[in-house]
């Protein structure tokens, strides 16, 4: 199964309204990020325990780690949990900087250094959401 097909798969899983909505930001992202990589992470680990939520990746970087090492990831992630959706911002220094920034106009949603956590599309400024991801993805594109 491609990446494509893995995704539609996961969002389609999903019970509503959190189905509809994630489509929704599956194609904002696709808008948004037009010459993205696309990643499908089914939240497993090398030996098959499950270590996360799945979650949908978008754009590619090179995250270096303290012990020198690198890996490819995505740069601006979605992923269904048990209350709403996760966007996942990553790449950002600042850990303060997405609430500082987007924390007041965002509505009803948690952030953290590099999550933005919501039960419903409708609890969050939509235009707001989509800034926080253009400024995910042009960091390090």
């Amino acid at each position: 199964m491609n990446i494509q097909e893995q995704i539609k798969e996961y969002i389609a899983a999903q019970s509503e309204p959190k189905r509809s909505e994630m489509w929704e930001l599956h194609h904002i992202m696709l808008e948004l990020m037009p010459n993205r990589k696309l990643w499908f992470l089914d939240g497993k680990n090398d030996e098959g325990k499950t270590v996360s939520n799945p979650n949908i990746g978008y754009g590619s970087q090179i995250m270096q780690y303290a012990d020198g090492k690198s890996k490819e990831f995505y740069q601006i992630g979605m992923s269904a949990n048990t209350t709403g959706i996760s966007v996942y911002i990553m790449g950002i220094d600042d850990k303060t900087y997405l609430a500082r920034t987007f924390g007041k106009g965002i509505g009803k949603a948690s952030i953290t250094g590099y999550c933005i956590k919501f039960k419903t599309l409708k609890n969050i400024n939509i235009e707001a959401l989509k800034a926080a991801i253009q400024y995910g993805y042009t960091q390090k594109s």
